[in-house]
């Protein structure tokens, strides 16, 4: 399936997604899931159904008119959270597990790794680190952190 050109997308009285497809049915509680949400995020998303089904494709989301496009992010906002480690500040210990003291995106932080399996790296020099709490740290680019940072990581690499 493929997103229409007049792709039908609004909010309902209760903040859910609705789509409304070619034939005008209805489709409420719509969510947006990405194909390759670390990868490329802004390639391949699919709207699906409160049933699992799926109701349409976007190959590309800067395809989309602003207005959609803001209404499909902040809905993906409410639903991803994987904060992005900007530097890391500290670490308790070199041996797992530690505390790790960060700053993110979204502010100071600290993690606990449980152990080094707990790092994934990912294509481009990204690596994508768990915490005890099963939240999601993504480092977008290794290389391009700062000195200490990279000395830190480099220890559970």
């Amino acid at each position: 399936m493929s997103a229409p050109p007049d792709l039908q997308l609004e909010r309902d009285a209760f903040g859910r997604l609705v789509f409304t497809d070619a034939a005008g049915l209805r489709h409420e509680g719509v969510v947006p899931v990405r194909a390759f949400p670390l990868a490329a995020p802004d390639e391949g998303l699919s709207l699906v159904g409160h049933d699992g089904s799926e109701l349409a494709w976007i190959a590309r989301l800067a395809t989309l008119p602003d207005s959609l496009r803001a209404l499909i992010d902040d809905e993906l906002a409410s639903r991803e959270f994987t904060p992005v480690i900007l530097r890391l500040r500290s670490v308790s210990t070199y041996s797992t597990p530690s505390t790790w003291e960060v700053d993110t995106d979204r502010g100071e932080t600290r993690l606990v790794l449980k152990g080094e399996e707990d790092i994934r790296r990912l294509a481009g020099g990204a690596l994508l680190i768990a915490d005890s709490q099963g939240i999601q740290f993504l480092v977008r680019d290794l290389l391009a952190m700062d000195r200490h940072s990279k000395r830190l990581l480099e220890r559970f690499l």
